[in-house]
C-alpha cells in the first residue's frame, strides 16, 4: 500500500478556463494507472472550454449547481450528489452557474498512448454558457 504524496491546490490554466478556476490533483495516472482524478472548485460562472476525452470523463458534483453543455446546444443542471458520464470524444463544457461557486470532482482515464488528453478546443461563449437549461436526464 502506498500513501499519495498530495500537490499544493493550483490555479487552472487560462488558456483552458474562462473565470477563476482553482483544483486539486487527487491522482494523476502514475504507471501502470492511468486514472486521473482532480477536484475542481469553479467560482461563479466559470467554465472549462469545449473539450473531450478519448475514454470519457465522469464528473461527481460536492458542492453547488454544475452546468454542463453539449454541443447540440443542451446545458444540463448537476446538483450535489449526481454523478455525470461523458461519453467518448463527445465534445462538452462544465462550469459552475452565475450565482454560486461549484465543486465536482472530474475522474477519467488517460489513453497512455501520448496523445493529449483531454483534446481542448475553444472557449464556451456567453450565449452558449446562458442557453435553456434542463434537468431532465
Amino acid at each position: 500500500m502506498e500513501f499519495i504524496k498530495q500537490q499544493p491546490s493550483s490555479k487552472a490554466p487560462a488558456d483552458w478556463f474562462t473565470g477563476d478556476v482553482w483544483w486539486d490533483v487527487i491522482v494523476a495516472g502514475q504507471a501502470s494507472s492511468r486514472m486521473r482524478a482532480n477536484l475542481v472548485r469553479f467560482s461563479p460562472g466559470a467554465r472549462t472550454n469545449w473539450h473531450s476525452h478519448a475514454l470519457g470523463q465522469t464528473l461527481h458534483i460536492v458542492s453547488g449547481t454544475a452546468l454542463i453543455g453539449t454541443r447540440d446546444g443542451t446545458v444540463f443542471e448537476a446538483r450535489p450528489g449526481e454523478t455525470v458520464a461523458c461519453p467518448p470524444n463527445e465534445e462538452h463544457w462544465h462550469g459552475a452557474a452565475p450565482d454560486r461557486f461549484m465543486e465536482h470532482i472530474a475522474m477519467w482515464e488517460g489513453t497512455g498512448d501520448g496523445a493529449p488528453e483531454p483534446a481542448w478546443a475553444e472557449p464556451v461563449t456567453d450565449q452558449q454558457y446562458n442557453g435553456p437549461r434542463t434537468r431532465d436526464h
